[in-house]
């Protein structure tokens, strides 16, 4: 991980351990996503998993969001994006695995209001947990194989692609970051390898109808800096619906 300036990570692993490593409950904090995965770019949040020994309490949660709310985001601040789990509910791993805590910026108004993340099964942990175990990138505690247990690979493509819905019901509102998933969501199945996002971009822009590439293109241009965001004139729906016929073929042919 990067040591300089915003994405410095030492504070929020201090952070997590203030929080919640009573009794050393804080087994290990790992960093996964883009910093892992070929650098932080523009738009990449700092993603740290931590695993814990015992579930938290609500009030270790509330205290533990409103700490994030102060170093997540704003100027000069990267977004943070904190997963929590207690190290028995994915260890021996099981399907769905369940969530002990999640902070996210998209969340914030939410937060912001009062609500506390709550522990919930959660699909979205097996892409998750495959990336920190290969990423092997520890921030506190020890290699992340020491704890967690490798994701059976018919897990994590039922669950890549179980997030697909709810991804096309953001289209509108969250343009580049739903298409860029999509591609990776692709490049996934097609590949068995989990990349970074611009890496997948570029993977699927190889392989899409010339007619469809321009708005991915587009999306992981904003996504490296290179362009700003700009969706007028663009063939958005159109091109996510060819990333979900790709995904549909791509799962249908791995089973």
């Amino acid at each position: 991980m990067p040591e300089q300036g915003r994405d410095r990570t030492d504070h929020l692993v201090a952070l997590v351990r203030r929080h919640l490593d009573e009794d050393g409950d804080v087994l290990g904090v790992y960093a996964h996503g883009s910093a892992t995965l070929g650098g932080l770019r523009p738009y990449s949040d700092l993603d740290l998993l931590a695993v814990v020994r015992h579930p938290t309490a609500h009030a270790q949660r509330a205290a533990l969001t409103d700490a994030l709310l102060k170093v997540s985001g704003g100027e000069g601040r990267r977004p943070v994006e904190l997963i929590v789990v207690v190290h028995g509910d994915v260890r021996p791993w099981r399907y769905p695995p369940r969530r002990e805590y999640l902070y996210g910026e998209w969340l914030r108004d939410a937060y912001e209001r009062g609500a506390v993340p709550e522990p919930e099964d959660d699909p979205d942990l097996a892409p998750l947990l495959t990336m920190v175990l290969r990423a092997d990138a520890p921030l506190y505690g020890p290699p992340p194989a020491t704890l967690l247990d490798p994701v059976p690979h018919g897990d994590l493509r039922r669950a890549i692609t179980a997030g697909v819905p709810e991804l096309l019901a953001e289209l509108e509102s969250d343009t580049r970051n739903v298409l860029l998933t999509l591609a990776r969501v692709w490049s996934t199945l097609g590949t068995g390898d989990i990349r970074s996002k611009d890496a997948a971009a570029k993977w699927a822009l190889g392989r899409l109808p010339a007619r469809d590439r321009p708005p991915l293109a587009h999306a992981r241009a904003v996504y490296l800096g290179q362009e700003t965001e700009d969706w007028r004139g663009r063939t958005v729906r159109s091109c996510a619906d060819r990333l979900v016929r790709e995904i549909r073929a791509a799962y249908d042919a791995g089973e």
